[in-house]
């Protein structure tokens, strides 16, 4: 493999700012995250304030469980083991559950976890345990249904499982029945071109669904697969057990919502005030929790000292709340905003892997943590790939194109190669017979204007009709010549369906077993194998 750095524009400017001028942001993050001394401080902080966490052996027995139904590897076990002992730190990083694990970026996130962590052991000279957290709280289906794959017409090809009707409820929580993982896996099987790997990747994907009630089992089932052999632990934000654990903190959460909430408000101000957009909804009344109410997970507000719904189906005074919690804390979820602090208050964060969006968002979590009595955890960049695969090294040198041609102006170069093809510039060429065609006609029009000035609008006409037809005559060469160079140009649609697809970085379109079937499961080990870094920077990954 060779790597080469490859930035990529878009984005957030706050995200980007925070990895290439970090001076100018460091405030909204609580102090120095880009310096050497900042994991020692972090460090010391942690130690200091063990107590302040969640019980270690309550934690690591909760992970346990759920860890020895979908990712029992050896590692892992060893990870938990770690992480139970006092002094063990963690590296976390999370994302929703989607089909078939849904977007690369969701396995780039993984790699970043697990290196981090062991960059960090190595620097620190003590454990640190990869963590992933998986947001299967979270209830927007629409986000999580679907994955895609380049189907044999060089198309993108979206495989999505529909939900059944009912209550819009936690995604961890939504049920998924043989028939609707039956169609799914069917359509990745027919995508998927025949290769030496096909029948592997089939058999673990069917084998993961046989086994679920839902996309967020799956989901652990196909991360452990894929990375329990490095020991990371899976944790997913909805289990019921884990809730148990967690209710002491969601009482501290409900009893300082006004200050949080308040909190919020200033951080949000602080970044709109120097341009930055935000990321996350922060409305003035808003708790920042969600209760599930009659199997619907329903966003809570504060009305005048009650906790409330936007449609006024449930109304909770603060002691009412909090008696709630006492007896059902499987009720409660956390949104955006206070998940980071949730995520702090049970585990021993030395950092946290975010992508672009959420580095944003946390931004807004600034003075949250200092309300709750906590620091914010070192935030390490994501990292970006893109995967060029052979087919398409050799289309980038045939044709002279670089990688950053593929995301910025392919279509002008694609034209420009075309128009090269028969020696003729179509397009200049026209443009120089309309013009030619303007200086005959209009000198004509004044003529006749002058001997019938009735005849002058007929004469426009006539003219925009003439127009029109190069301009169709135009599109009609271009088309032929299209057709003369169709194999060349399904080239050319190659190279932007698998770099670019849709016009959007590979990782958020792609899944990853597109790129297993063709490779073999061996590629996460290739992937695993990239150095680590931690400035965020986009890398093309040459296979």
């Amino acid at each position: 493999m060779n790597i080469v750095p490859e930035p990529l524009s878009g984005g957030s400017s706050l995200a980007q700012d925070y990895m290439d001028h970090y001076e100018q942001v460091s405030g909204f993050y609580g102090g120095n995250h880009r310096d050497e001394r900042s994991w020692e401080h972090r460090v010391k902080w942690l130690d200091q304030t063990e107590e302040k966490r969640i019980n270690r052996k309550a934690l690591t027995a909760c992970l346990r469980l759920y860890n020895e139904r979908y990712n029992g590897h050896d590692a892992v076990h060893k990870s938990l083991d770690l992480l139970e002992r006092e002094g063990t730190l963690v590296i976390t990083g999370g994302q929703q559950s989607g089909l078939f694990t849904g977007p690369m970026l969701v396995v780039h996130k993984a790699i970043t976890i697990i290196q981090a962590a062991q960059e960090a052991e190595r620097r620190l000279g003590r454990p640190v345990v990869p963590l992933f957290w998986i947001a299967g709280e979270d209830h927007d289906w629409d986000e999580v249904d679907h994955t895609f794959v380049m189907d044999a017409e060089l198309e993108v090809a979206k495989i999505r499982m529909e939900r059944e009707e009912g209550p819009r409820t936690s995604v961890s929580c939504t049920p998924v029945h043989a028939e609707q993982w039956n169609q799914a896996l069917d359509e990745m099987q027919e995508l998927l071109k025949d290769s030496e790997y096909k029948s592997e990747i089939i058999h673990l994907l069917r084998s993961a669904a046989a086994t679920s009630t839902g996309l967020s089992d799956a989901f652990a089932q196909l991360m452990g697969a894929m990375f329990g052999k490095y020991g990371l632990i899976l944790l997913d934000s909805s289990d019921p057990d884990l809730r148990v654990l967690e209710a002491p903190i969601f009482e501290q959460l409900i009893r300082h919502n006004d200050s949080l909430g308040q909190s919020y408000q200033l951080a949000a101000r602080d970044m709109t005030g120097l341009g930055y957009e935000l990321q996350a909804d922060v409305p003035e009344n808003g708790a920042n929790l969600f209760y599930l109410y009659d199997d619907k997970r329903i966003l809570l507000f504060r009305e005048n000292g009650v906790f409330t719904d936007r449609k006024g189906l449930i109304s909770f005074s603060e002691s009412e709340l909090l008696a709630e919690l006492s007896q059902h804390p499987e009720r409660f979820s956390n949104n955006v905003l206070t998940r980071p602090i949730m995520q702090d208050s049970l585990l021993p964060v030395l950092g946290t892997v975010l992508g672009q969006g959420e580095i944003s968002y946390w931004a807004i979590t600034r003075y949250a943590f200092a309300e709750m009595g906590l620091q914010m955890p070192l935030i390490l960049p994501r990292m970006s790939f893109t995967l060029v695969d052979a087919t398409s090294q050799k289309y980038l040198e045939k044709y002279e194109l670089t990688f950053q041609d593929i995301h910025v102006n392919l279509e002008a170069k694609r034209q420009d190669w075309l128009a090269g093809q028969n020696g003729i510039d179509l397009d200049e060429r026209f443009k120089e017979t309309k013009e030619l065609f303007h200086r005959l006609y209009n000198p004509l029009l004044e003529d006749i204007a002058n001997l019938q000035p009735g005849l002058v609008k007929l004469g426009q006409s006539n003219q925009t009709k003439i127009l029109d037809q190069m301009d169709f005559l135009l599109n009609k060469t271009k088309a032929s010549l299209e057709q003369q160079h169709s194999a060349a140009l399904r080239q050319w649609d190659f190279l932007s369906q698998s770099i670019a697809p849709m016009g959007r970085p590979q990782e958020r379109v792609f899944n990853i077993f597109y790129y297993l079937n063709r490779y073999g499961l061996t590629l996460l080990d290739d992937l695993m194998s990239i150095p680590y870094d931690d400035s965020g920077i986009h890398r093309a990954v040459y296979l």
